[in-house]
């Protein structure tokens, strides 16, 4: 709870950034204080409320699938498999990213389908093959928590807890949870020693000779724009039947054609948001920080390790069922051995020490009381 306080205290003294630092890639930044929207204003006592919101199942279908449940502190506020946990009888069918900055992000899931943190949770909750939760019956449960009426009333002004606001409370808790004082964001703020030699090798490649900069670029090292580059379909589809199932629902659900519903075997991505064939294949450029803790990688987890993913790039990524759609950016990069060591040493210097807070005492529901007889 400390570092939780910590961060809410000092969010509005974090420093930004220098934007000329001697002897700085051009493209990168440190990371500053993340956004606030004006109309969901962060205080203690909001953040304290999302953050016993997040660790609780109450906001979920069946009362047993909490935020962290797919993003968990010690699996890098994600899920360390190929594919996310899904709700009981299903299983997810993407790989569930670190909410670790996600209060920097324009777009957020993996085709960039909510554009906050507030409309993120919502979609969560009452995902079908996530929280698979109904509004009305998890503003009653909460009403049956006199801590959290009591605290809906003293954050909102609630007479009754209202779900947005729980969205709202969640949303503020999230961007809680960001890191600013990576050896990296030491480095570009000026500390010459923050970065060891192979990292600062590792740095010259990933800004010049391997392009990565291209996509991964900003303070959040993310251009959050959409690419296809060859990541293979998720080999659970093939031999999984809870996962050939979810996928199909997925595909059903999400407007395919007949003939794409019968015939595809691979994730379309962005095409579900545009219906353009040539979004197929495309997903958001994720934010590169805190990766070191969020393994596996890419939408499907079908990278393991930081190792793969450069050795992914450098062999031109890779191909998938929408081939025509890959990205022209990705090319053999001709990287040697010790030049991928060094790009991997970069990589890891975009994480500082894993975020363990503890997690919060949840209160326990209560018959509502009896309005008196007049």
């Amino acid at each position: 709870m400390k570092h939780l306080t910590a961060i809410a205290l000092g969010l509005a003294t974090l420093a930004a950034a220098p934007s000329n630092a001697q002897n700085r890639p051009e493209g990168l930044a440190a990371l500053g204080p993340p956004p606030i929207p004006a109309d969901n204003a962060m205080t203690p006592e909001k953040i304290a409320l999302g953050e016993k919101l997040f660790f609780d199942p109450i906001l979920s279908g069946n009362n047993a699938m909490p935020c962290s449940a797919c993003h968990l502190p010690d699996a890098g506020w994600a899920v360390q498999d190929k594919i996310s946990f899904g709700y009981p009888g299903t299983t997810h069918w993407r790989n569930s990213q670190t909410i670790v900055n996600s209060a920097y992000y324009g777009k957020l899931f993996w085709a960039g389908s909510s554009g906050s943190l507030e409309h993120q949770a919502r979609s969560a909750a009452r995902g079908g093959v996530a929280g698979n939760g109904e509004d009305d019956m998890m503003e009653a449960r909460l009403a049956f928590v006199p801590e959290y009426r009591a605290a809906f009333a003293d954050v909102f002004g609630d007479d009754w807890p209202n779900i947005r606001h729980a969205y709202m409370a969640i949303a503020a808790y999230q961007r809680t949870i960001v890191q600013t004082d990576t050896p990296f964001d030491n480095y570009m703020n000026g500390d010459d020693a923050a970065l060891d030699e192979a990292q600062k090798r590792g740095l010259d490649l990933f800004s010049g000779k391997a392009g990565c900069i291209s996509c991964h670029n900003g303070a959040l090292l993310s251009d959050e724009q959409y690419y296809n580059v060859g990541v293979p379909p998720f080999d659970g589809w093939e031999d999984d039947p809870i996962a050939q199932i979810t996928f199909r629902f997925e595909l059903l659900a999400k407007g395919s054609t007949e003939e794409m519903y019968r015939t595809t075997k691979d994730d379309p991505g962005l095409y579900f948001r545009t219906k353009q064939k040539s979004d197929k294949g495309k997903f958001r450029t994720p934010s590169l920080r805190y990766t070191k803790y969020t393994f596996p990688y890419m939408h499907n987890g079908m990278l393991e390790t930081l190792e793969d993913v450069v050795a992914f790039y450098n062999a031109g990524g890779g191909e998938n069922e929408f081939a025509d759609n890959k990205s022209d950016l990705i090319q053999p990069l001709g990287l040697s051995d010790p030049e991928m060591r060094d790009l991997v040493a970069f990589l890891e210097s975009l994480s500082g020490d894993e975020i363990l807070p503890d997690a919060p005492d949840l209160p326990e529901m209560e018959p509502l009381p009896l309005a008196a007889n007049n």
